[in-house]
C-alpha cells in the first residue's frame, strides 16, 4: 500500500495540433484525452491548436485508471494560463472527469490522502470522496462537484463550501448473525480457535470435507479483539484501492477471506511486481 506519487507535466509547443500522453499509460489513461477535451469544451474552453504533450513521471511505471483525468485537466489549465501557476503547489489531485465537466469518484482516495498527510500536502478529490479523504486527518481538502467550481476557487472568484459527514465506522458485509456460539460440538476445534485468537497464533485445521473447517474459520473474527484505529485505517485503505469501501464509514470488522484451495500464488498476490502496483495508486 505504499504510495508512489505521479507528477503530471504538461508542455504546449508550436507545431501541428496534437494531444499526446506519454509515461506508459494504459487504455483508460490514454482515453483521458477525450474526456478532458470534452470537459473543457463544456465550460466554454478549447485546447489551443498546438502540440500538447502530457508526461506522467516517473515514466518507467505503468499507469492505470481514470483518476489521472483531473490532474491532467489541471495541468492543461495551468499551462494555458487559466489558473495561476502557484495555485496547485503542494496538492495531491485525483479524480475522473465526465464529459460535462463533472468530477466523478475514484478508488484509492484514502491511501492518497494518508500520503498527503505525511508530506503535509492538501488533497483535491471529487465531492463524493470528501468524507473518505477526511478520515486520513488531512486538513486542506478541496472537493469540487465540477471542474468549473474548482477553477473559480483557485482563481479566488468563488469560495468552495460543502458539508462533510463525520467519520464513522461501517461494515463491508453483515457477519453479525455468525458467531462461534452457534456451533454445536467441535469442542476441541473451538478451544484451538480461542487459543489462537487470544495469543494471535496461526492455526491449521485438517479434516474431511464437510467437517466444519470453513464454518469454524468464518467465525474466528467474531472472537478476536476489535481493530485498533491504525488497523481499521489499514484495512480500509485496502478496500479503498479495491473500490469496496462503504460510502459512509471505515471498516471495523476483521477481514475474513475464503480463497479456493486450488488458487495459485499469482491469483492470491497478483502477477505484477510491487513497483508497478504502487504506481497505480495515485495521480499527483
Amino acid at each position: 500500500m505504499d504510495v508512489l506519487p505521479i507528477e503530471v507535466e504538461v508542455h504546449i509547443a508550436s507545431g501541428l495540433p496534437a494531444f499526446t500522453i506519454v509515461g506508459l499509460p494504459d487504455k483508460a489513461v490514454g482515453e483521458s484525452r477525450e474526456r478532458v477535451r470534452a470537459a473543457l469544451h463544456a465550460m466554454g474552453l478549447s485546447l489551443p491548436p498546438k502540440r500538447i504533450t502530457v508526461n506522467l513521471a516517473p515514466a518507467d511505471v505503468n499507469k492505470e485508471g481514470a483518476h489521472y483525468d483531473l490532474p491532467i485537466a489541471l495541468g492543461l489549465l495551468t499551462a494555458m494560463g487559466v489558473i495561476p501557476s502557484d495555485a496547485l503547489t503542494d496538492y495531491v489531485a485525483l479524480g475522473e472527469m465526465s464529459l460535462d465537466g463533472g468530477v466523478r469518484s475514484v478508488s484509492g482516495i484514502l491511501p492518497s490522502a494518508c500520503y498527503a498527510v505525511e508530506k503535509n500536502y492538501g488533497v483535491i478529490c471529487p465531492r463524493d470522496c470528501h468524507a473518505e479523504a477526511s478520515w486520513s486527518g488531512v486538513d486542506n481538502i478541496l472537493a469540487p462537484a465540477n471542474l468549473l467550481q474548482l477553477i473559480n476557487h483557485l482563481k479566488g472568484t468563488q469560495v468552495m463550501t460543502g458539508e462533510v459527514s463525520p467519520p464513522t465506522l461501517g461494515i463491508v458485509d453483515d457477519r453479525s448473525s455468525k458467531n462461534l456460539s452457534d456451533i454445536k460440538g467441535q469442542e476441541s476445534a473451538k478451544r484451538a480457535l480461542e487459543i489462537a485468537a487470544a495469543g494471535r497464533h496461526n492455526i491449521m485445521m485438517s479434516g474431511e470435507p464437510g467437517s466444519g473447517k470453513s464454518m469454524l474459520a468464518e467465525r474466528l473474527p467474531t472472537i478476536m479483539p476489535a481493530l485498533s484505529a491504525r488497523e481499521a485505517l489499514d484495512v480500509s485503505m485496502v478496500h479503498s484501492l479495491a473500490g469496496t469501501l462503504p460510502e459512509q464509514g471505515l471498516i471495523k470488522d476483521r477481514p475474513y477471506r475464503n480463497p479456493h484451495h486450488s488458487a495459485s500464488l499469482p491469483a492470491l498476490a497478483g502477477r505484477r511486481n510491487a513497483r508497478q502496483t504502487r504506481g497505480n495508486i495515485i495521480g499527483a
